[in-house]
C-alpha cells in the first residue's frame, strides 16, 4: 500500500548527479537528502561497515549491522561499496570513484584523505570538475579543529541547550539542567545547509565548468541556529532564558503554552487572543472570563502571533477546557478552524498515520525483502509539480554494490552559458547564483531566511513589502545605537517592541541581509500590473503567506506561469497547502509539536515535553526551503522547466522522526523521553552536568571504555574504575543514574571552560553549554572561522550578522549579497529596482507612490 500519491513518474531534481559519500556519520544526513532529491549516492564503507550500522535500535533488539534502524533511517536510497582506505588498492579505488562522480561528500577526520593523497586540493587538480563537500565537527582550521564531539556536545556548544528546558523555580534559579533535543539534530542542521550549497556549486559548475571545495563546520552551523538569542546579545546585550515548551526570551513569561489532557497527554495551545478565544470558549460557559490584556500588569517580552490582545491568565481557561478531555477527543481541529493555534503534541511516530500527511505523500512505503514487508518512512519535505522525491530503495546491505566501480565511467558535464555579464563579490570572485532573480514575498523567518541564503550566494533577491502588512520581526534597534551597546554593562533598551514594526532592527537585519527592498501594493491595479511585470523578469517567486493569499491577489501559480512559462513558484507554510490541514495556523513551536519533535525533547514522565526553546523549524525550515528553491533552479537550468513548490515547516520536522517511527513499526516501541541521553545510546556517562557558576553546565559523552578510563584518571578518581557497577560499558549503561550522581559530585566543583579544555585534551568529548555571550565573546573556534560579518544597514548602522555556514573556494558567499549591505529599509531600493528591472524613471516611481500603488 502506498503512503501517499504516486510520485514515481516525476524525476528527482538531481537526477543524473552522482555523489560519493565517505567518512563519519555526520555526513549521512546530507547524503540522505541528496539521494532523496534523485542523486545517485554511493556510500563508501570500511570493511567492518559504517559506524551507524552498530547503532541501536535494531530489528527485534538484536544487534546486527544489517538491521540497524538508525542506519536504515539515514542511508535509505544509497548504494554501498566497501573500500579499505588503509591500503593502496582501497585509496586507488576511491580515486576511481571520485573521477566518475560529480560530488565527493567527505566526512572523514581532518587530514585523513590528505595523508592518502586524496585531499580536496590534489583531487580537484586531477579532476577539476569535482565538487568536494567537506563536513567536519569544528572546521578545517582554528584552535579546536581536532576536538571531539557528539550530537549532545555540539548542541551544548552551539547554544541550543541553553535555550531549551524547563522554567526556573519561583526564585528564578534553574534547578534542572537545560535539555538537548534528541537524535542527531546537529548533523541535520549542518547537513541541510551543506546540501543546498552543494546544489549552488553544481549550478555554478554548469556555467564555469569548474568544481570547487566546500567546507562546513557543524559547530558553526549550530552556533547561528538559535533564532533570537544571538542578535539579542549582539545588539542589545540582553540574555535569553529557557522556559517550558515555549520560546526562550529575555524574561520567563507568565503564560503557559502546554496543557495536560485527562489521560496524561499534552496539547500545545499558544493563542490567548481575546477576540478569537472568547467566542470559542463561550460554548463551554467560560468565554466571559477572557481578558483583552488591558488589565494585565506585566507584559511578556516576546509577543507572538495569536498572543496579542489577550492576557496570560486567559490560558487558565484553556487549561480548564483541555484537562476535561481525553487526548484523542480534544477539539483542536475545531479550535484551528476558529483561528486558534491549538495542536496535539504528537509522539514522533503518529504523523505516519495522519491523513493530511498521507494525502501529501510525506511518507513513503519502502519494501524490505528481508523482513517480508514494507516500512513507512518520512520521504518528502515538499510537493513539487515538476519533480519528485526518490523513496523506493531501502538502505543497502554492506558492499551490496561491490562491482559498481568496475563499470563506472567518468561523467560528461553539460554546460550552460551565463547569459548576463559576470559580476564579482567583495571577495573578487564570481557568484554561484549569478543571473538568478527572486521576487521575494517572504516574511518572518521560515521563508525569509531561505531567500537570505540565496542572496548570500549571489541571487538578486528583491524583498516586497507593503506598509499595511510589514514583515513584523523588526525589533532590536538599541537606544543609542552601537555606541550605547559597546559601552553597556547591562541590557540596552530597544527603540521598538519586537513585533510592532519600525525601522530595521537586530532580528530583521539578521534574517534579510543582502536583499533589495521595494514597496508594492498588489491590491492596487497599477501595483498588481507592476508585480506582473516583475514576475516576467524573475527566475523565482517565493512567498511565505497562509495558503490562498497569493491566489486572492491574482498571483497564484497558474497566473504566474501565464506571465512567464518557466517561472518557479515556491511557497512555504506551517502545514503545506495541499491536504486537510492546509488552512491551519502555525508558528514554529506549533509546527514542532505537531511534527513530533517537541515530544522528543525533555525529561521522562511525569515531566512534560520540553519542546525546543525557540522556533527550531523556522531556521531549519529556512534551510529546507532554500534547498527546495535551489533544487528547482538546478532542474530549470538542466531542463528549462519551471514548477511550483508547496513546502511546509512541519514536514521538515517530520523528516527528523524516522528512527522512532521505524522503531514503532518494527519493535512496537513508543518513544519515551530520557533527558539528555538518547534512549538508544550506549554512551555512559552521557549528559549535562552542573559546574561552578550560576546555571553553568557541561556536556560529557564517554563512548568507549578508553574514554571512561581517561575521564576517571583525569578526575583523580582511579577507584571509580574498580567499582563493579562501572567496570564495563554494559554495567555503566545499566547503572547510568548512579554514574550520573557520581559525575555530578565531581563536575560541580570545577569551572566549566577549564574542565572542558582538560577533557578535550585527553580525548573525551565535552562541551560547555554555551550562551550567546559565550559564543560571541569567548569562543576562539568561531572567531577563527569568521562566523559573523559586519554590514551597514540604513537607519540602523553597522552591525554583525551571521555569515553563511559553508565556505566555497571558487564562488565564496557573502552575507551582504550583491548590495553588500544589511537588511533593506521599507522601500529602500524603489528607484533602483523599478528603473533597472522595469525601466521606470524616478518621476514615474514618484507618481506611482502618490497613487498608493507603491
Amino acid at each position: 500500500m502506498s503512503a501517499g500519491p504516486d510520485e514515481g513518474s516525476k524525476p528527482g531534481p538531481l537526477t543524473g548527479v552522482r555523489v560519493v559519500e565517505v567518512g563519519d556519520r555526520i555526513g549521512e544526513y546530507c547524503g540522505l537528502v541528496l539521494a532523496g532529491l534523485g542523486a545517485e549516492v554511493i556510500k563508501v564503507e570500511p570493511p567492518e561497515g559504517a559506524e551507524s550500522r552498530r547503532m541501536a535500535p535494531f530489528v527485534d533488539d538484536v544487534p546486527d549491522p544489517e538491521r540497524s534502524l538508525h542506519f536504515w533511517a539515514y542511508n535509505r536510497g544509497k548504494r554501498s561499496v566497501v573500500l579499505d582506505l588503509e591500503t593502496e588498492d582501497g585509496a586507488a579505488a576511491l580515486e576511481q570513484l571520485a573521477a566518475a562522480c560529480d560530488v565527493l561528500l567527505d566526512a572523514t577526520p581532518v587530514g585523513y584523505l590528505d595523508e592518502r593523497g586524496l585531499g580536496s586540493a590534489s583531487l580537484r587538480e586531477r579532476h577539476p570538475e569535482l565538487v568536494v563537500a567537506r563536513i567536519t565537527p569544528f572546521g578545517e582550521q582554528g584552535p579546536r579543529k581536532d576536538w571531539k564531539a557528539t550530537d549532545l556536545v555540539h548542541l551544548a556548544l552551539g547554544g541550543q541547550v541553553m535555550n531549551n528546558g524547563y522554567d526556573p523555580d519561583p526564585a528564578g534559579r534553574y534547578d534542572l539542567p537545560p535539555v538537548a533535543a534528541q537524535l542527531d539534530h546537529s548533523f541535520a542542521v549542518a547537513g541541510e545547509q551543506l546540501a543546498f550549497t552543494v546544489i549552488a556549486a553544481l549550478i555554478s559548475r554548469r556555467r564555469s565548468g569548474a568544481g570547487q571545495h566546500l567546507s562546513c563546520a557543524v559547530h558553526e552551523a549550530l552556533a547561528k541556529n538559535t533564532e533570537g538569542d544571538l542578535m539579542s546579545w549582539v545588539c542589545l546585550r540582553t540574555p535569553f532564558h529557557r522556559q517550558t515548551c515555549r520560546h526562550s526570551a529575555p524574561d520567563v513569561s507568565i503564560h503557559r503554552s502546554i496543557f495536560a489532557t485527562k489521560d496524561g497527554r499534552w496539547i500545545l495551545a499558544s493563542t490567548r487572543n481575546a477576540k478569537l478565544l472568547g467566542p470559542f470558549l463561550e460554548k463551554y460557559g467560560i468565554g466571559d472570563d477572557i481578558s483583552d490584556g488591558s488589565d494585565e500588569k506585566k507584559q511578556d517580552s516576546r509577543v507572538l502571533p495569536g498572543m496579542e490582545g489577550g492576557a496570560a491568565r486567559n490560558m487558565d481557561a484553556v487549561e480548564h477546557t483541555i484537562r476535561r478531555y481525553l487526548f484523542d477527543d480534544v477539539p483542536w481541529r475545531e479550535a484551528q478552524e476558529a483561528g486558534l493555534m491549538w495542536v496535539p503534541v504528537r509522539k514522533p511516530h503518529e504523523s505516519a498515520y495522519d491523513e493530511h500527511w498521507l494525502e501529501r505523500g510525506t511518507f513513503g512505503d519502502v519494501e524490505h525483502p528481508d523482513l517480508g514487508r514494507s516500512l513507512r518512512y518520512p520521504t518528502s519535505k515538499w510537493i513539487a509539480s515538476g519533480t519528485g522525491w526518490a523513496a523506493e530503495r531501502p538502505a543497502p546491505r554492506l558492499d551490496e554494490a561491490r562491482d559498481l566501480r568496475l563499470s563506472i565511467t567518468p561523467r560528461t558535464l553539460q554546460r550552460s552559458p551565463l547569459l548576463v555579464p559576470e559580476r564579482h563579490s567583495v571577495h573578487g570572485k564570481p557568484w554561484a547564483l549569478q543571473g538568478v532573480r527572486i521576487l521575494d514575498f517572504t516574511w518572518m523567518l521560515a521563508s525569509a531566511g531561505a531567500t537570505r541564503f540565496l542572496a548570500s550566494l549571489g541571487a538578486d533577491v528583491i524583498k516586497v513589502e507593503w506598509h499595511k502588512n510589514l514583515d513584523p520581526r523588526r525589533g532590536g534597534n538599541p537606544v543609542g545605537g552601537r555606541e550605547a551597546r559597546e559601552g553597556a554593562t547591562g541590557p540596552v533598551p530597544s527603540q521598538w517592541p519586537a513585533d510592532l514594526g519600525g525601522p530595521v532592527g537586530a532580528q530583521y537585519n539578521n534574517k534579510n541581509p543582502g536583499k533589495r527592498g521595494i514597496s508594492l501594493n498588489v491590491k492596487h491595479p497599477k501595483g498588481l500590473e507592476l508585480a506582473r511585470r516583475m514576475v516576467a523578469e524573475s527566475t523565482v517567486v517565493a512567498e511565505g503567506f497562509s495558503p490562498g493569499v497569493m491566489e486572492s491577489w491574482g498571483l497564484g501559480y497558474d497566473e504566474l506561469r501565464a506571465i512567464k512559462s518557466d517561472i518557479i513558484y515556491a511557497k512555504q507554510s506551517g502545514m503545506g497547502t495541499k491536504g486537510i490541514y492546509g488552512r491551519f495556523r502555525t508558528i514554529g513551536p506549533v509546527a514542532q509539536a505537531f511534527a513530533g519533535t517537541s515530544e522528543m525533547s525533555g525529561l521522562a514522565d511525569p515531566f512534560p515535553p520540553a519542546g525546543w526553546g525557540y522556533s527550531y523549524l523556522d531556521w531549519y525550515g529556512a534551510y529546507s526551503f532554500a534547498l527546495a528553491i535551489l533544487s528547482a533552479v538546478y532542474h530549470h537550468d538542466v531542463t528549462g522547466e519551471g514548477q511550483s513548490i508547496d513546502a511546509s515547516q512541519s514536514e521538515v520536522g517530520i523528516f527528523m522522526t524516522t528512527v522512532p517511527t521505524l522503531d514503532f513499526q518494527v519493535n512496537g516501541r513508543v518513544w519515551e523521553r530520557a533527558g539528555n541521553r538518547s534512549p538508544y545510546s550506549t554512551a555512559a556517562p552521557e549528559g549535562l552536568y552542573r559546574t561552578r557558576g550560576e546555571d553553568r553546565w557541561i556536556a560529557i559523552s564517554c563512548q568507549s571504555d578508553d574514554d571512561w578510563v581517561a575521564l576517571a584518571k583525569e578526575a583523580g578518581h582511579a577507584e571509580w574504575l574498580e567499582h563493579d557497577e562501572f567496570r564495563t560499558a554494559e554495567a555503566r549503561h545499566a547503572n547510568r543514574a548512579d554514574l550520573d550522581r557520581l559525575l555530578r559530585s565531581w563536575t560541580r566543583e570545577h569551572e566549566p571552560f577549564d574542565l572542558m579544555e582538560r577533557l578535550q585534551a585527553i580525548g573525551v568529548a565535552a562541551g560547555v553549554a554555551q550562551t550567546a555571550q559565550d559564543r560571541v565573546e569567548t569562543d576562539p573556534q568561531l572567531a577563527a572561522l569568521d562566523w559573523l560579518t559586519e554590514l551597514d544597514a540604513t537607519n540602523f548602522g553597522r552591525w554583525p550578522v551571521a555569515a553563511p555556514s559553508v565556505r566555497m573556494s571558487e564562488t565564496p558567499q557573502h552575507a551582504g549579497g550583491q548590495v553588500d549591505r544589511g537588511a533593506p529599509t521599507y522601500g529602500e531600493h524603489n528607484y533602483d529596482v523599478y528603473e533597472e528591472v522595469l525601466g521606470l524613471s524616478r518621476d514615474e516611481v514618484d507618481e506611482l507612490a502618490e497613487q498608493d500603488a507603491i
